[in-house]
């Protein structure tokens, strides 16, 4: 009976239902869709990080988890006397620069061969630098921009030919000749990290110890990849965590305000209801119970209409872009506790303001 008079209740003021529905949806999409994507360009980052083949990362002294912002600090001939250490195969020095094309792209500067020994490209079309102008892009970057080998695209303000599309997952997206990206950038002989390859991956930890130890390398931040990989948290990266904790304060606010406003209003439309319920016996409990209800059905409706949003909306945007928008379980269920819980949050005081209604102001009321 409750149950019936409850949907009943909604349907009858079918707008404001809505707008509650949507307000939550809302604060359920701004959850999923920020943290999806914050998640999923730094689960992406990991995997392509991981894909490159290295063993060993080698790091300028006072540098970030996040590499792309450490600039061009070290000079690239520490890169001899890492290869000169017993049980190191491979040195390859990488320039990283963050280029805004249409989106935010890292291009990584490389030199070729010694990026390529560490794992090889597999290209989907193309072949290698031909030139300094000539770029190489991953699979992924094309999408949506119908681009193909012999294309001319511009990048960091100057005009370069795509020479090679490779399969995405080896660090960048795209990627230029080493000694073309240090002229544009005016910084000849530097670079931003070494990715390093040990002729044993077993070996990683002694042989970044290796490398720690040579002479004037000690405040150098030398690691093995897969203890690199592992600081990647958003709790590792700077701001990341407080950016996620704005972002849920702010959505939990919409959701208190819209619920309240919504609730209230019910309440006072309501109190010559409220006033017939009291005076059949009603105790407060029933219609604290009754408002409560009434928001519960509210948010579950917007939180199913968020999902839905949010899960159309990632995969548009995965399909359609190179920005990756991670949705996980666990922030499915995050999103639910939040918006539940700033619904009832906003509905109590308008509950209780209901319950203490006297039925005969309530009945008198007009």
């Amino acid at each position: 009976m409750m149950n019936k008079m409850i949907v009943s209740n909604l349907a009858h003021r079918p707008l404001r239902s809505a707008i509650s529905v949507v307000a939550i949806a809302l604060e359920v999409i701004l959850i999923l869709m920020i943290v999806g994507f914050a998640l999923g360009v730094l689960n992406d980052s990991k995997a392509r990080y991981a894909g490159i083949g290295a063993d060993i990362i080698v790091l300028p002294p006072g540098s970030s988890n996040v590499i792309t912002i450490s600039g061009a600090p070290m000079p690239v001939k520490i890169g001899e006397f890492i290869a000169k250490q017993p049980h190191v195969s491979v040195v390859s020095p990488v320039l990283i620069q963050i280029a805004a094309s249409g989106t935010f792209q890292q291009v990584y500067g490389i030199d070729f061969q010694s990026y390529q020994a560490l794992r090889p490209f597999t290209f989907v079309a193309g072949g290698p630098f031909q030139g300094p102008d000539d770029l190489i892009v991953d699979d992924v970057y094309p999408r949506g921009k119908n681009l193909k080998v012999g294309d001319e695209v511009t990048i960091v303000n100057h005009k370069f030919r795509i020479a090679g599309i490779v399969a995405h997952g080896k660090g960048a997206r795209l990627y230029v000749p080493l000694g073309k990206l240090q002229d544009l950038n005016g910084v000849q002989g530097r670079t931003t990290a070494f990715y390093v390859k040990a002729d044993d991956p077993s070996r990683a930890d002694a042989v970044a110890a290796e490398i720690k130890g040579i002479p004037h390398m000690e405040s150098y931040n030398v690691y093995a990849m897969r203890e690199w990989l592992s600081l990647m948290t958003p709790d590792n990266i700077p701001m990341l965590s407080s950016f996620i904790r704005i972002v849920i304060g702010i959505s939990m606010t919409i959701g208190i305000i819209v619920i309240f406003q919504a609730m209230y209003t019910a309440v006072m439309e309501r109190t010559r209801e409220i006033g017939v319920l009291k005076s059949l016996g009603a105790s407060k409990l029933y219609i604290v119970n009754v408002i409560l209800r009434e928001t519960t059905l509210l948010s579950v409706a917007g939180i199913v209409v968020g999902m839905a949003v949010s899960y159309v909306a990632s995969q548009l945007i995965s399909k359609r872009t190179t920005l990756p928008v991670q949705i996980t379980a666990s922030w499915l269920f995050y999103a639910t506790i939040i918006a539940i819980a700033g619904s009832l949050a906003g509905a109590i005081y308008p509950a209780f303001k209901a319950a203490q209604k006297d039925p005969i102001d309530a009945l008198a009321y007009e």
